[in-house]
């Protein structure tokens, strides 16, 4: 059986900031820089054998510092990508809050069944490429909820959405 550690990124300037951030790179702020340092300290004597990111900075950031007491490397992969918001990526989101019907959204936005494809896609590399294993993972908010969903087979609207720098345990 393989152990997933499923972390969200740290708090970035852009999250303090409201700001839709998708797929951009991202900056840890200082609390996001405290929040991945108090990840790292409560999971140092875990025997975590692999540490993977996003390929997004946000999340490298966080998982660079969570790894740093292994003294192990960080593995980046694209499927844990937050979601593309195409032309909301940018904005200021309490103003895009009078768009909650996806029917009025741009054509651009990745769509879930692609964003559940990818979560799917992660899932299984995981379980083939680190059977056995202690893996941390850390992506976005949308994401790493894709990843659940389709872990535990329910709706997107289901799963709770993960604070930054939370940490969830999925056996695969």
């Amino acid at each position: 059986m393989t152990l997933l550690y499923l972390v969200r990124h740290g708090e970035t300037v852009d999250n303090a900031h409201h700001i839709m951030q998708g797929q951009t790179p991202g900056q840890l702020n200082e609390t996001g820089i405290r929040q991945a340092e108090e990840v790292a300290e409560r999971l140092k004597a875990e025997p975590i054998d692999v540490f993977v990111a996003s390929d997004l900075r946000r999340s490298i950031h966080t998982c660079e510092l969570i790894a740093l007491p292994h003294g192990k490397p960080v593995v980046t992969t694209p499927l844990l990508r937050e979601r593309d918001w195409g032309a909301f990526t940018g904005k200021y989101i309490p103003g895009l809050s009078h768009l909650n019907d996806p029917s009025l959204w741009p054509d651009d936005i990745e769509s879930l069944e692609a964003l559940k494809k990818r979560a799917a896609d992660f899932l299984a590399w995981i379980k083939a490429d680190y059977p056995d294993k202690k893996v941390l993972a850390v992506g976005h908010g949308i994401i790493n909820k894709a990843v659940q969903s389709v872990y535990y087979g329910k709706p997107m609207k289901e799963i709770r959405p993960m604070g930054n720098a939370e940490v969830r345990l999925l056996e695969l």
